[in-house]
């Protein structure tokens, strides 16, 4: 990889051909998916899978998503139970993560399960993402693509804007549809656990396999988390967030949701007028990164529901809000 930004290339069939010999080859590739653009890697490839860590600046401890072409391929990484057959039967192709105990022999570098027992799988339901697996032939290992902690790329320019000197090349397929990860449940024990809320609700979730146990978040560096996402000061912008906000200062930028907008800010952003929690999740990492840049001292944002994508939208203001010395180094 030079120190040039990667080309941004329309999913042709020889862009995605082109893409495949490149993760064959070891580098990086960013493509789209249904929840947010990813950074892909050969993940049966150490040197490969350490390349994501250094591109992002990522903790070794924190692990990487497995993507994969369908269930079967899926099930010859990872143990697959009553539970997981259900849910893949239900969800997948789609935006959820299941965290399942390794075959013995998974090719799958240790690296990108953080030495753990466990692997983190999901089939995605882009078409691009789908046509790439297929084409290359192997699981992929893929975090999002922005460097580590910071706001998740919803669109093309957004992986180039922060990586786009470290990949390959950047598949362009337009802004994501769900606009927030994947959800991930925990199914290497005997409860089903909620470790990241995400794209996929948790009723959605519980009216198939029952009740989750709550979500675990801001486990820290102490803790190796058991999926990605788990730190607590993550997906966080430059400037500071101030949550909860019912007014704001002339100085701070705003990060609406509703009807009933404060005025005076300096820069003005509505996640939803209509109280549309699945257009404001589409919306949370754009306009993050659009009030970054508005040359505010600070964000204030208003309070968004907790209930169905909510939590997950809310989880990501936690934990952009986080104090920066949680950043890991």
């Amino acid at each position: 990889m030079t120190a040039t930004t990667a080309p941004l290339l329309a999913p042709t069939t020889e862009s995605i051909a082109a893409a495949a010999a490149a993760l064959r080859a070891g580098s990086l590739v960013a493509f789209p998916t249904e929840t947010v653009y990813g950074l892909g890697a050969d993940a049966t490839d150490d040197r490969a899978v350490a390349a994501i860590f250094a591109a992002k600046d990522r903790p070794s401890f924190n692990p990487l998503i497995i993507h994969l072409a369908d269930q079967a391929a899926a099930e010859a990484l990872v143990e697959m139970d009553a539970r997981a057959r259900i849910l893949a039967t239900h969800f997948w192709p789609g935006p959820l993560t299941l965290v399942l105990p390794r075959r013995e022999g998974c090719p799958v570098s240790l690296l990108a399960s953080a030495g753990l027992d466990t692997l983190a799988v999901r089939v995605p339901r882009h078409p691009v993402a789908a046509r790439l697996l297929k084409a290359f032939g192997r699981p992929i290992a893929a975090p999002s693509a922005n460097p580590s902690g910071r706001l998740s790329p919803t669109t093309a320019a957004h992986v180039a804007e922060g990586l786009g000197h470290r990949v390959a090349m950047i598949l362009d397929d337009g802004p994501t549809a769900i606009g927030l990860e994947s959800t991930v449940i925990d199914l290497s024990g005997p409860d089903a656990r909620l470790l990241r809320p995400g794209g996929l609700t948790a009723e959605e979730i519980e009216a198939v396999i029952g009740p989750l146990a709550g979500v675990e978040a801001g486990l820290g560096a102490a803790i190796a988390p058991r999926s990605p996402g788990m730190l607590e000061s993550h997906y966080a912008p430059a400037l500071p967030l101030r949550l909860e906000a019912a007014s704001v200062e002339p100085d701070e930028a705003l990060l609406a949701f509703g009807l009933r907008v404060p005025p005076g800010a300096r820069k003005t952003l509505n996640l939803s007028p209509a109280g549309d929690l699945t257009q404001a999740a589409a919306n949370l990492f754009a306009f993050l990164r659009r009030l970054d840049a508005s040359g505010a001292r600070g964000i204030a944002v208003m309070r968004v529901p907790e209930q169905g994508l909510g939590r997950a939208i809310n989880d990501r203001l936690r934990r952009a809000a986080a104090p920066r010395s949680a950043f890991p180094a």
